[in-house]
């Protein structure tokens, strides 16, 4: 288990270059307020005097220290430092390698302290800044919190325990150091305190003894500081002396993340593989530089007609699953939104009976007609065929939006490769987009004559048609029936029936005084008009409702049923036409011209090379890429090389 530090070590250099935000390696992180003794933990860890001091935020960046155990005589320290002149902090990582004897193989992230109060040049918002910081490095799961706490302040207060308590709830990731226990106002100590009866922490509570800023001026070497910080807790803790002081920290610390490494391992391999296989789909997706021109062209014009054309017949690799798309919404609209419109069209719809009358009317002339008019059927069934027309239209202009819709879905999913170059993304899309505008005009033009054709000809003789003498003959029936039951119910009801009835059982004296059938003109009728009071007809309004007669009733029931009977006819005939219309004119049309439209356009010399030009971020997010993938792979190849053996 001793070897799994140093592994962790390496894949922190493996991915220095490429951001080592990521993978979420396992390390320890260091989180205290200024002025809690970090930084002297942290030299006493380490054997040496290393970081900088002064008054205010010291550590402006993370400080990821590997302290790596050597053979004597190799005691040295490597470091990467790259200039920094911000006023305020950066999450950006100082690399820190040191290499002693005296040291044990410990991987730290030393962090900026937290602080409340801005003072000289730091920004307003440096407590956010801080905070958002740490939480970003405490929060990945597979970080050890080392919290740092003095002695000689409230643990219930201190910032440091409530920010690892935000990221870890259940404290299996958090370590408590209590520093300063030379510090403590006298007749007191932090005897509970360690023992975890003021505060439990799940990892356990170590107090040390820091280094005081006399013996930092009068530069005591840290060696003469552990064994006083030894002396100091075998007078003051005695019964914690073992566990407790620098050099047990530093034990329980390398103890703690080698198995916490062991822990994480699993995971961390099945994360290494995920990745790699989501970069190399991510380069695949980049493509090559460009270095055939022309066959380069050809490759994308061919692979987007074919995914246009395979949308339509739903073929297409990419299937969406959220919503109809290509083909399966075109037979949506017209078998769902175009037939239920039609099927909702009322065949007498907007006809009232006065309209059926005035048609008939108008088409006797002068003379009144024995039959009903042929040509008032035409005019009123052509007036209701023509209502057809806009939802055939309308049927038209949801396929050309699919269309249309379809050039996004395959730019954006199905052919990634267009994305490199975006000149030649956008004149394929005006290219499709200027054909399909070419093929509307003609496809409503050919829907609108169908609807023509169904109004210059009103075949009567259709054989689904019924005969208009077969709909007269079986009204005259139904109203014959209905009028002669009507007058013998009236008639054995009325007044004259009851009054012969009383004359046949008085026997028949008043027989030669009754008169029968001879009825009184009603005052005011259509006799002549006195001379002094002249009538003018034509004045007389129409009245908007009125009861019709049984002879008018008759004549409208029959326009009305032969209305409804051809409507049916040419309603069916184009709602089967219209589809067929649209997809010969419009979408065969372009599946069948779409590559030879594109390579028309755009295959030319004079092109190419503007056509093919990458975007700005392309060429920079490639070699990104390709750096990120060779990393991941390098640290597959160094996780390989640990044997279960290693693990135990």
């Amino acid at each position: 288990m001793e070897t799994l530090i140093p592994i962790i070590n390496r894949l922190q250099e493996v991915f220095l270059t490429v951001g080592a935000e990521v993978i979420q390696l396992p390390q320890i992180v260091v989180v205290g307020c200024q002025s809690s003794g970090k930084s002297s933990v942290l030299e006493s860890l380490v054997g040496r005097d290393f970081l900088p001091r002064g008054s205010g935020i010291v550590t402006r960046r993370p400080l990821v220290l590997q302290l790596i155990n050597v053979p004597p005589m190799k005691d040295f320290i490597i470091f990467n430092l790259r200039v920094f002149l911000s006023q305020g902090i950066s999450p950006e990582p100082i690399y820190l390698k040191i290499f002693s004897p005296k040291v044990l193989n410990l991987t730290l992230v030393d962090l900026p302290g937290i602080t409340k109060v801005p003072v000289g040049d730091q920004p307003e918002d440096i407590e956010t800044q801080v905070q958002e910081m740490i939480l970003s490095f405490i929060g990945n799961p597979n970080s050890l919190i080392l919290a740092v706490s003095p002695a000689n302040s409230d643990l219930a207060t201190s910032d440091a325990l409530k920010l690892a308590r935000e990221a870890d709830p259940d404290g299996r990731r958090t370590l408590l150091v209590v520093s300063k226990l030379d510090l403590m106002d006298a007749g007191t100590d932090a005897l509970e305190v360690l023992l975890g009866r003021v505060i439990p922490v799940r990892l356990g509570i170590i107090g040390v003894v820091n280094r005081s800023q006399h013996d930092i001026n009068t530069q005591k070497s840290l060696e003469d500081s552990l064994k006083d910080e030894h002396a100091f807790l075998q007078r003051h803790y005695p019964s914690l002396a073992s566990r407790a002081g620098s050099r047990y920290l530093a034990k329980t610390l390398s103890r703690l993340l080698m198995h916490h490494i062991r822990d994480c391992l699993p995971e961390l391999k099945t994360r290494l593989t995920v990745l790699s296989a989501q970069y190399q789909a991510q380069l695949n997706g980049y493509g090559q530089p460009v270095e055939d021109y022309s066959a380069t062209l050809l490759q994308i014009v061919t692979k987007f007609a074919s995914d246009y054309c395979n949308t339509i017949d739903g073929t297409a690799r990419y299937i969406q699953t959220s919503e109809l798309c290509g083909g399966a919404r075109m037979c949506y609209i017209f078998h769902e939104t175009f037939g239920r419109t039609l099927q909702s069209i009322d065949p007498l719809g907007g006809l009232t009976e006065l309209d059926i009358l005035t048609a008939i009317r108008n088409a006797t002339g002068p003379r009144p007609a024995l039959f009903v008019p042929e040509v008032s059927f035409e005019l009123l069934v052509k007036r209701q065929i023509k209502r057809l027309e806009e939802p055939s239209l309308r049927c038209v202009e949801l396929v050309h939006e699919e269309l249309q819709r379809i050039i996004q879905h395959c730019t954006s999913f199905s052919t990634q490769e267009l994305l490199r170059f975006p000149k030649l993304h956008d004149s394929i899309v005006e290219v499709v987009t200027g054909l399909l505008r070419k093929r509307l005009p003609i496809t409503n033009e050919m829907v609108h004559n169908l609807v023509a054709i169904e109004l210059a000809y009103i075949n009567t003789k259709h054989p689904d048609f019924t005969d208009a003498a077969q709909v007269s003959a079986s009204v005259n029936s139904q109203q014959v029936y209905t009028v002669c039951f009507s007058d013998t119910l009236d008639y054995y009801s009325s007044k004259r029936f009851k009054a012969s009835f009383t004359k046949v059982l008085d026997g028949g004296k008043h027989w030669k005084n009754e008169k029968v059938g001879v009825d009184k003109a009603p005052a005011g009728g259509f006799g002549s008009p006195s001379k002094a009071q002249a009538v003018n007809l034509l004045d007389t309004s129409v009245p908007a409702s009125r009861k019709l007669s049984a002879r008018e009733q008759r004549d409208c029931e029959v326009i009305q049923r032969l209305i409804k009977s051809y409507f049916l006819i040419v309603r069916k005939s184009i709602q089967d036409s219209v589809p067929k219309t649209v997809m010969h004119f419009l979408v065969n049309f372009v599946k069948e011209h779409l590559q030879s439209e594109l390579v028309g356009q755009l295959y030319k010399q004079s092109l190419l090379q503007e056509l093919l030009i990458e975007s700005q971020d392309t060429a920079q997010q490639r070699t990104e890429v390709a750096q990120m993938l060779e990393a991941l792979k390098k640290a597959n190849n160094i996780i390989s090389e640990i044997r279960e053996t290693h693990l135990w």
